[in-house]
């Protein structure tokens, strides 16, 4: 199996960091990954902005926690407590891809290429869209005036650091997804 195939299959979704700082040179590593990805007619609908203060990102994970703690459905502050009680799992730095409108498709492939970039430098990541709830909610406008540039909208965030377990473990694939037609 070559070495994209063997990321892909041990790629996980990391949900615990050590918070100890990534590398400058495997951040321009990912946000490079992020701008050499493919998109409709090369329109590059993108911009990715890259967080790394990470007072900011606990500010907005607090400031999220709120926000889930104060809905009348409390699952998903629920589930963040069992996991930690951290949107953000720690993580030392969050990229934010801000898109044009309508460009969903294209800020996914965007979002795969980083997280696979960042799993081929030994990285724990996951692609997180809960960002999206706090910098498009009114108590983040600070955020969204922060991170996301004029006439973009929050596309999708990824969380990068070193993971507390390097050894976690990736989805079992559902191959009764596949379905071949000859």
């Amino acid at each position: 199996m070559n070495e994209t195939l063997k990321t892909i299959k041990n790629r996980y979704s990391c949900r615990s960091y050590t918070g100890e700082a990534v590398e400058r040179e495997k951040i321009e590593a990912i946000a490079l990954a992020a701008v050499q990805s493919p998109s409709g007619l090369n329109q590059q609908p993108w911009k990715i902005i890259v967080l790394q203060n990470k007072a900011t990102i606990d500010e907005m994970d607090s400031a999220l926690m709120e926000k889930l703690a104060a809905q009348e459905d409390r699952s998903a502050y629920d589930r963040m407590m069992s996991r930690g009680g951290k949107v953000f799992y720690n993580a030392p730095c969050m990229f934010v891809i801000a898109k044009l409108p309508g460009k969903d498709m294209d800020c996914g492939i965007v979002s795969e290429n980083m997280a696979l970039a960042a799993s081929s430098l030994g990285l724990g990541n996951v692609i997180c869209g809960m960002a999206g709830v706090i910098i498009n909610d009114e108590a983040g406008l600070k955020f969204k005036e922060q991170l996301i540039p004029e006439g973009y909208e929050f596309g999708v965030a990824l969380l990068v650091g070193y993971p507390t377990n390097p050894e976690g473990t990736p989805h079992e694939p559902d191959l009764s997804k596949i379905v071949y037609i000859e």
